[in-house]
């Protein structure tokens, strides 16, 4: 990593703030152009996030394939129907008290990036750093190649009926698919925008196909699978922490808006409205999702089964059955183009503060998108595709997440007591940000308590980030001939990849 040519002083914050306002304004993604350069003539980022392309980033990435396959850690953990649907209406409102509390801290750090910004702004830069760097190694290459990992799997299973995929065949699909977004992203902000609607909609639509068909038999009568579902013996109290821990993750993803939040248009009205409205059609989507499959399979069924939605799609609409593995392809494919969109943007954003490479903050000269900021991410992501044990990877990252969300939502209530004159367009009352903390710590604390050796292994990999800090960003007396290397490494790269930094 290179630190940006202007010297630091103090902590270091103020100093690469000030740098950034010169050599990376706040995007502008306003202006109509598309992909070139806009009416007053200067690169930049452009203001092109409205409420609906808003609300199909946080939609389009929450719902993955886990409610279509298998939405039954909830069921597994609560022991009975009635409960189960009771804690998925549960981790809907906690999830919106954490939406609410990020729609707080958009409105009020108007700044992209994210968990990243709101550690940066309440913490300093060192908390803020180690979240980057857990991310930058590990946590969104691995996240990003296991989503995909499913959508070459999907994909491909129509074309292998009755077989199974190959798993070099799913591999090389995913190839295709993770190049493919990325080429998208890159290319125009305007067209990743639109086709993360119609990817949207294709999912709202396949749960429209369950929740319709399901909704009819409940209507009907076929009620057997509900009698009894709140009965006392069979619910497993010890197992509730684990069903909230899976249906917390399920619901996570409302926090990407967040990521973009100087591209959205009207941030002060969008960014709460886009995050209601999301998080309300997701739980009901949920909810009436799990209403619909009970009216067809019982809970042991529904436990026993590989693939729910299939399953049910059997037993309902006959060979219509096919067209499922199609629609969770679909919306695999949404939630990767819409985590690549959110996170190349936090990497946008520590480069502008100095934690990243500076070509990283830089524009596309034609197309007004984070060209290095996009593709930073595929190499990694390549190489754990075909070399690396993704899914370890994540059992030791995963607790991760809730810890620096938890963070940056303590962060609000610390930047009440110490920032009170902050203009707050949007403001939650403090129970709200205080309850969805505690539950995030509590989640971590499940983490350490169920699975000590991966969590500890993930904690360590995380504290690497605290020597690289002082590597990298503190320690700014280089070798003339080590800086002069890096210098020329960062303006080939500008040159071969024809980005500038973005004009005010």
């Amino acid at each position: 990593m290179t630190r940006k040519s202007a010297s630091t002083h103090g902590d270091g914050v103020a100093a690469n703030g000030e740098k950034c306002s010169r050599n990376g304004t706040q995007p502008d993604l306003g202006g109509e152009v598309q992909d070139g350069v806009g009416s007053d003539g200067k690169v930049g980022l452009r203001k092109k996030v409205t409420l609906l392309r808003g609300i199909s980033i946080i939609i389009g990435t929450i719902i993955g394939a886990g409610i279509f396959i298998s939405p039954k850690g909830i069921l597994q953990n609560t022991g009975s129907v009635g409960m189960s649907l009771v804690v998925w209406i549960a981790c809907g409102v906690l999830s919106l008290f954490g939406a609410l509390s990020y729609a707080e801290l958009g409105t009020c750090i108007t700044k992209s990036g994210g968990h990243y910004t709101y550690i940066l702004e309440a913490f300093g830069p060192q908390m803020a750093f180690v979240r980057l760097w857990a991310d930058l190694i590990a946590i969104r290459p691995a996240g990003l190649a296991v989503i995909s990992l499913a959508f070459g799997q999907y994909i491909l299973e129509p074309l292998f009926m009755p077989c199974g995929v190959s798993p070099i065949a799913s591999k090389l699909a995913t190839a295709v698919g993770i190049t493919s977004v990325m080429y998208l992203n890159s290319m125009s902000v305007t067209w990743t925008a639109r086709i993360q609607i119609m990817l949207t909609f294709s999912k709202l639509l396949a749960i429209a196909i369950i929740i319709v068909p399901g909704m009819y038999q409940l209507f009907k009568g076929e009620t057997k699978n509900f009698e009894n579902a709140f009965e006392v013996s069979s619910v497993q109290l010890s197992g509730l922490p684990l069903a909230f821990y899976s249906g917390m993750y399920a619901y996570a993803g409302w926090f990407y808006l967040n990521f973009v939040t100087e591209e959205v248009d009207n941030p002060e009205r969008t960014v709460p409205l886009a995050i209601c409205i999301s998080m309300a059609i997701v739980t009901c989507c949920y909810v009436l999702t799990n209403v619909a499959y009970y009216t067809v399979m019982s809970a042991e069924e529904l436990l026993a089964s590989d693939a729910v939605a299939v399953t049910f799609a059997e037993k309902l609409l006959g060979k219509f059955s096919v067209a499922v593995p199609v629609f969770v392809a679909l919306s695999c494919y949404g939630s990767m183009n819409g985590c690549l969109f959110a996170f190349s943007r936090m990497f946008y954003v520590a480069s502008r503060e100095g934690h990243l490479p500076e070509v990283l903050s830089m524009i596309h000269i034609r197309r007004h998108t984070p060209l290095a900021a996009v593709i930073v991410l595929y190499p990694m992501t390549m190489f754990q595709l075909f070399v690396g044990d993704i899914y370890s990877l994540l059992n030791f990252m995963s607790f991760l997440r809730w810890l620096f969300i938890g963070v940056a939502v303590l962060g609000l209530i610390y930047l009440r007591y110490t920032q009170p004159e902050l203009h707050r367009p949007f403001k939650v009352p403090l129970f709200i940000p205080a309850v969805f903390s505690l539950t995030c710590f509590f989640m971590v604390f499940l983490s350490l308590y169920s699975d000590p050796v991966n969590t500890g292994i993930g904690f360590a990999i995380s504290l690497t980030g605290i020597p690289a800090y002082y590597i990298f960003i503190v320690f700014d007396r280089r070798p003339k001939w080590l800086q002069s290397a890096l210098d020329s490494f960062n303006k080939f790269l500008q040159i071969l990849l024809e980005v500038i930094p973005a004009e005010q």
